[in-house]
Formats: C-alpha cells, structure tokens, sequence
C-alpha cells in the first residue's frame, strides 16, 4: 500500500508530468528500498518508476516493441535531454499514447545541475563491467549510477508483462524487437552535424532497415565500431541483442539555448515511431548516407598528450596520409590514409581512455 504522500506524488505527476524536474529536485522522492512505484494513467498506461530519471511505460494496447531513450549520460548534452523531457510529460499527462512498451532514461543528473559532462568520471565509459574496475572510483556517482542503469536496463528487456497492463497480444511477449537510442550532442562542431555509433556487432549483420529510420530521423552519417566498447548503447546490443545507437544530435548548448527546429525530423519520426504510427522511410542506398568505418583508435598513455590540430576542429574533419594528428612521449600519431577523419578528438581524457577515433569511408552491400 502507498502512503498518501505517494499518492498525491503519482497524482502531481499524471496531472503535471514533471518526473525530470521533480527527479533532479528531489532524487529521494523516487528513491526506496522497497518496491518501484507503480500507477497506471487514466488511458490505460502503465507508469513504472525504478529511480530517478528512469521512468518506464507500457500502454494499454502494446505493440511488439520494446524501446528505450537514454540521454543526459553526460549531463551537459542538453537538447536530447529537453526532447524526452517533453514525449515524457506528454504521455504522463495523456496527451500521447505510445504504440510499445518504452523505457526513458535521464542518465547524469547530478552533472545536469552542474552543466558538466560528468561529476568524478565518464559515464559512458562504465558499461558492460567496466563499473567494476580497480581504476574506477566504486564510491562515485557515476559508478554506482551505471550499475542501476544496466539493472533497469536488464529489467526493462526482460520484464514480463504486469497484470494491469494485460491485453490479447500478450502471447507477444518473448517477440518483442528491442532498441535503444542513447541519444547525445557533440562537445565540438561537426561536418555532418547528426551522425550515429552503430555498436561492434561480433560478426552479425547491421540492419538497413534501422540506418533507413535513422536517416528519417535527419541522421544521415554513421560509424561503424569495429571493436568491443564499454558505452551504453554496446551494452543493450552486445547483453540483449537490441538495435542501439549512440545518436549525436548536434552541438552542445546550455539548457533553454537549443534551436529546436534543428531537431524536428528526429522529435517527431521517433515520437511517430513510438506511438507505433507509420513512419515514411526511403529503402536503404549506400549514396543516400555517409558511412564510416573505424580505422584508429587512439588512447591517451601519457599526461602530455596533446592534439596537433585545434580544439575547436569539427568532427569528421579530414586529413592527407601522414599527416600528424597527435603526440604524447613516446609516440607520434599520423593519418594512415588520404581522407582520414577525426571523430570525438579530446586531450583532457583520462590516461589510459580513447583520446581520438579516426575513421575511413566504406559502404555496406
């Protein structure tokens, strides 16, 4: 049984919708050692919420999909952030109704208030294990915050449906196609200002049918990982077999200072894609989108390390072979082909963490 405090908490949230808010406010409000919180809206919804900023719903009639949006894994990336803020107060106060099962995930709220990327380290650096490190700090937010994210991760995928959202399709159940987005902007410019990291997929095929929705989603350039990593988005592909993405969507603003017109095509093909709506998207073509492979992954090993171009350097930026692109003692790194390209470029990582990508073009047949 809920108290009345909890009560009239679940009533504020139906009538207002404000779980981000109130989540960044009052983490405590959300936050027991017994069960989630749990109410059901007046359309039939589900409202499941395991913490703060992880709030989960099943609508009445769901589809065959189960489908979570990450963002704020780093707290200053603010335009995603605003976006599911707004689908989540929508559907909180009916004026949405989602098509599937959808998890939301607001990631680093502590680092939203402080408008930095993180509060002691990466986030998105903390998955699949690597939360367990002996260099990681275990009593840091972010430690602690990427166990709870890969639990309700793994309790979202995984969940059986509850008795009060039972209906004639439950035998659909074990079916359902999972993604993830965990969706990002950049810390500098880019060429292509919208591109997506499609996770290593151990030999598997990549889904042209997901590149195609992504490019209605206005993202129309991709990099493909050619190794195991330790974000998000490998996460739910590598331990749950879902379609994910790391989705960056621009460049980072402070929070109120995003021009979102930019993001029309991605706010309403995923809300379109959600509600289970039909979604018009061009069949796969190579020539339609620009695809990337990586070429070189490049890791910070000492504190000199350094960048031999500016900071302010667009993603994507190319460079002629040989060309030098970074140096630290003991080695120098160059461009290995004319046209490579530098994605997520930063010298303020910490030693031992990827410093540079660099990509190559290819297609996909």
């Amino acid at each position: 049984m809920y108290t009345s405090e909890t009560h009239q908490l679940m009533s504020k949230l139906a009538s207002e919708g404000q779980f981000l808010s109130l989540s960044r406010r009052s983490p405590e409000l959300f936050t027991s050692e017994k069960k989630p919180l749990e109410f059901t809206l007046s359309n039939g919804t589900l409202v499941h919420i395991a913490g703060p900023g992880i709030i989960a719903f099943t609508p009445e009639n769901k589809g065959d999909k189960a489908i979570i949006l990450s963002c704020g894994i780093h707290g200053n990336e603010t335009a995603p952030i605003e976006i599911c803020d707004q689908y989540v107060v929508d559907i909180l106060t009916c004026k949405l109704v989602l098509g599937h099962r959808v998890l939301f995930i607001f990631g680093n709220l502590p680092a939203m208030d402080k408008a930095t990327r993180f509060v002691d380290e990466n986030l998105n650096r903390l998955f699949s294990q690597a939360h367990n490190s002996a260099s990681v700090n275990q009593n840091g937010y972010e430690c602690k915050r990427a166990k709870e994210l890969e639990v309700a991760v793994a309790q979202f995928f995984n969940a059986s449906l509850s008795n009060k959202a039972q209906s004639s399709n439950t035998s659909r159940q074990n079916d359902e196609t999972r993604y993830h987005y965990d969706l990002h902007t950049a810390i500098r410019p880019s060429k292509n200002e919208k591109f997506a990291v499609y996770p290593y997929l151990h030999g598997e095929s990549h889904s042209k049918e997901q590149l195609s929705f992504l490019l209605a989603c206005g993202v129309d350039t991709f990099l493909l990982s050619g190794s195991s990593t330790t974000t998000f988005s490998y996460y739910s592909s590598r331990q749950f077999n879902a379609h994910a993405f790391t989705v960056e969507l621009g460049k980072v603003q402070p929070f109120g200072q995003n021009d979102m017109s930019r993001f029309a095509a991605v706010t309403e093909t995923m809300k379109r894609f959600i509600c289970g709506q039909t979604i018009e998207a061009k069949p796969f073509e190579n020539k339609d989108m620009l695809i990337y492979k990586v070429n070189q992954v490049i890791n910070k090993h000492a504190d000199d390390f350094v960048l031999e171009f500016s900071d302010d350097l667009p993603n994507f930026s190319t460079f002629e072979k040989g060309a030098l692109l970074a140096r630290e003692t003991g080695a120098e790194y160059r461009a290995q082909y004319d046209g490579e390209a530098v994605v997520f470029p930063n010298a303020n990582v910490a030693i031992g963490q990827r410093a540079i990508l660099t990509v190559i073009p290819t297609t996909l047949v």
